[in-house]
């Protein structure tokens, strides 16, 4: 019985690094979007079903205690959206406070830092008005360069996607 016991704890052992490094992605992905606080300013392009374009501002910045990163896209002068980044245990998270007054909740469903790519999949949404209401339902982020970003809001009203293309420089 002992014996069983010695196996059993040598096997979790053993697994544990895996665990350990499936943890660490998130916060590692959490801990490279903390490099972008600070001011950017870009570009802004709706394809699909939606189409406009101009100008975009951006400003990063911690709060949480460096526990959370704050995205807020700017035009005109005024926020129009703030996303929050996160950890919730080992998954990177984002909550979108979006334009169309709703709040999607999304979960890093790829991450890739080589490459610098993280997308995220839709979790769920607060208070959508209708079923078929607008809503983001993904993000795709590229991580270019220090100095260079891009951002893909995919967004869905009702059976029409629209992409929003962020494109951002330091």
């Amino acid at each position: 019985m002992n014996s069983k016991i010695v196996l059993f704890v040598l096997a979790l052992l053993a697994f544990a690094p895996l665990r350990a490094a499936d943890q660490s992605t998130g916060a590692k992905a959490l801990n490279q979007l903390k490099t972008l606080a600070g001011n950017w300013e870009g570009t802004f392009e709706w394809t699909g079903a939606r189409t406009a374009n101009g100008p975009m501002k951006a400003k990063y910045y911690t709060t949480g205690n460096g526990s959370a990163l704050v995205e807020d896209l700017i035009t005109e002068n005024a926020p129009v959206m703030t996303s929050v980044y996160h950890l919730d245990g080992a998954d990177l998270r984002m909550t979108h406070f979006c334009g169309a007054q709703n709040q999607p909740r999304l979960k890093a469903g790829q991450i890739d830092l080589a490459k610098g790519t993280i997308d995220f999949d839709f979790v769920d949404i607060t208070n959508l008005r209708a079923p078929d209401a607008p809503h983001v339902r993904g993000l795709e982020m590229r991580l270019i360069d220090p100095n260079h970003l891009r951002i893909t809001f995919l967004f869905q009203s009702g059976d029409e996607e629209s992409r929003e293309n962020i494109v951002l420089k330091r």
